[in-house]
């Protein structure tokens, strides 16, 4: 089940430098309201409903946690920063910069502010030919019809050239080099929502730890002493079934995958954990058990103060999680950066997450994006 929505929109300018408007349109987007995933070729096309100068158009799909009436509220925005000025005058009239939402997921929404799918959208060449560039796997809710079949059924004689080809902001970061990434982090950094939300955007396959499934979890935080070697066996004997079976599925040459952990952490905690005899036996076994698992083209670890790890803990409301103390994620957080320094052969990107939330801020996320731009180009 996808975490985040897809949203279709449509673009268009017939004022000023077009090209430049659609471009900053596109960037504003982006920077906004959610990831721009794909972007359609540039077109030409004789305004619609009205005599005018033509317009530039291009369709665009992003991925976004918004609500549909929120994605207006933000497309609003962004076209009166743009410098569109609407006015009372009944009609269509020329404008810098035009945004309609076309589609969002495959919902049908008819408020007084909003209709989705735009109720004219089959009707209109310069609508349908940019979003077919998309190669959406996206059915009009209502008409039953792809894309492709709308295009073959329009009456729209209206001619639509392309200009030219657009870049789409992912494509400056080749996050697909990596075959194998993995994003880690201590209890409540977010690690598995980052990870989710990267595979989608970057149609990724994923692994993502079973860490709900372990019997012992509840039990480990009312009596540490007494369950916390069973608890450390039961997560490496998981993990590593987990990550042999997941990644004997793929192909590590070919697909590009995400993982929210990488088996190392079983060390990490059991160290904090165990007694010293206990650790030395984990560690004999672990040791036969990493020799095998493949390691991670890039290792990223998020890196939040416990004060920040603590609220986070106390929102997503897991009851066993809620007496976590202080001082064990601050050994966790050491934990893992003692493994990071002594891991010379590692490729790893650390990333302070502390005062960003990249679920609610798009520009949280897209800092985390540029950070790993940045280790790629290096």
């Amino acid at each position: 089940m996808k975490s985040q929505h897809q949203v279709v929109l449509s673009l268009g300018s017939n004022q000023g430098n077009r090209s430049e408007n659609i471009d900053n349109c596109i960037a504003l987007i982006h920077q906004n309201i959610g990831t721009v995933i794909k972007v359609s070729k540039l077109y030409e096309s004789p305004a619609w409903g009205f005599d005018s100068d033509a317009f530039y158009n291009c369709a665009l799909m992003l991925h976004t946690a918004s609500s549909a009436h929120k994605v207006l509220t933000q497309v609003l925005k962004i076209e009166k920063i743009l410098g569109r000025v609407r006015s009372n005058i009944f009609g269509y009239q020329s404008r810098v910069i035009d945004i309609d939402i076309i589609a969002f997921d495959e919902e049908i929404i008819n408020s007084d502010k909003l209709q989705v799918p735009h109720p004219l959208m089959q009707d209109r060449n310069f609508v349908l030919l940019p979003v077919d560039d998309l190669n959406l796997d996206w059915k009009h809710p209502i008409l039953k019809k792809t894309i492709l079949e709308l295009v073959q059924l329009s009456k729209d004689t209206s001619i639509c050239n392309v200009i030219q080809d657009l870049e789409s902001p992912l494509q400056r970061i080749a996050l697909e080099q990596f075959n194998y990434v993995a994003f880690e982090g201590n209890i409540g950094a977010g690690k598995t929502t980052l990870a989710t939300k990267i595979a989608e955007d970057f149609n990724a396959k994923t692994v993502l730890e079973r860490f709900a499934d372990n019997p012992f979890l509840p039990k480990f935080y009312k009596d540490q002493n007494r369950y916390a070697f069973p608890l450390e066996m039961s997560f490496l004997a998981d993990r590593y079934q987990q990550l042999s079976d997941d990644l004997a599925q793929f192909d590590l040459f070919k697909d590009f995958i995400v993982a929210d952990y990488h088996i190392f952490k079983s060390l990490i905690f059991a160290k904090i954990t165990l007694a010293d005899d206990e650790y030395r036996l984990y560690r004999n076994l672990f040791d036969i058990i990493y020799k095998e698992m493949p390691k991670p083209d890039l290792y990223v670890y998020l890196y939040q103060n416990s004060e920040r790890l603590l609220q986070n803990i106390k929102r997503r409301g897991r009851s066993y999680e809620q007496e976590i103390p202080a001082d064990y994620l601050d050994k966790i957080n050491s934990g893992y950066l003692d493994y990071i320094k002594s891991q010379t052969e590692l490729n790893v990107l650390i990333i302070d997450v502390s005062n960003r939330d990249f679920v609610k801020n798009q520009e949280d996320y897209l800092y985390i994006l540029n950070e790993i731009e940045k280790k790629i180009s290096r």
